[in-house]
């Protein structure tokens, strides 16, 4: 089977990435010939090469762009890494909805040692690293290419809030949360509460759902939860100018930000 015939067949399984190694164990082709003909279909648009030795397929629709959806490749990625992985923050929030912008760049989440960020064409890809690595809240949901792996909207909330200084910071992860507060359901936080790390994070997200009109269940839920712990002030902001603020509420959530919603 010579490549081109290769990439035909993958294509009509509905696999748009393949890796080199998969590639010569396919062919009878030189080293200097494979090199020569992935050089070719790349010029031609047709394939590209995302990360050394890993290259993904342009269907038609897609060619001109020189992108493709990330949902299409990310588990054949990360398999081929051999790293655990979901997608998360801004991309994940997308797949439940909570989109108000167009997004430029996607999210994936997964241990470390760090992936360096992937900025080529159209592509644009920012690794994020979770030192305690989730027991649940990992969710599996159906593309056309297969099955991929996204945070719940729990924990994408609980992301943004974590990684907010690395996002932009509160405003523009606010308007998200408050779209996706409507797509968290009391099994999804229960189960969050079961193994997330962060108190911080979690009074930060109870500060949140407050603000962003979440039904009373969840934030009962968290309060719950907190009430076992013991609470210290800590910014809304860590990023924000001003270091004071009230603390009038029970998160004990020192407001030094206005959150702003986009809505």
């Amino acid at each position: 089977m010579n490549i081109k015939e290769y990439i035909r067949q993958l294509q009509s399984y509905e696999v748009y990435a393949f890796n080199y190694n998969e590639l010569c164990s396919k062919t009878n082709k030189t080293p200097a010939a494979i090199k020569n003909e992935l050089s070719r279909l790349s010029a031609k648009n047709e394939i590209f090469n995302l990360r050394k030795e890993f290259y993904v397929i342009f269907p038609p629709q897609y060619a001109v762009r020189q992108y493709l959806p990330l949902q299409f490749y990310v588990d054949k990625l990360f398999s081929f890494l051999q790293k655990p992985y979901y997608v998360g923050l801004f991309s994940a929030a997308k797949f439940y909805g909570a989109a108000h912008q167009q997004l430029q760049t996607d999210y994936i989440i997964t241990t470390p040692s760090p992936l360096a960020e992937i900025k080529k064409k159209s592509f644009h890809i920012k690794f994020f690293t979770a030192s305690r690595w989730p027991s649940k809240n990992i969710r599996k949901m159906k593309s056309d290419a297969g099955f991929f792996r996204i945070s719940s909207p729990a924990l994408t909330i609980a992301d943004l809030i974590h990684y907010q200084t690395k996002l932009g910071g509160i405003n523009r992860i606010f308007t998200v949360i408050k779209e996706l507060t409507g797509e968290v359901t009391a099994k999804d936080l229960e189960e969050l509460l079961e193994w997330y790390p962060y108190v911080s994070t979690l009074q930060r997200f109870g500060f949140l759902l407050e603000k962003s009109g979440a039904g009373k269940s969840l934030v009962d839920s968290l309060k719950n939860h907190l009430e076992q712990r013991k609470l210290y002030p800590v910014l809304l902001s860590p990023s924000a100018k001003k270091r004071s603020g009230k603390t009038a509420n029970f998160w004990k959530v020192i407001e030094n930000t206005k959150p702003e919603s986009d809505l």
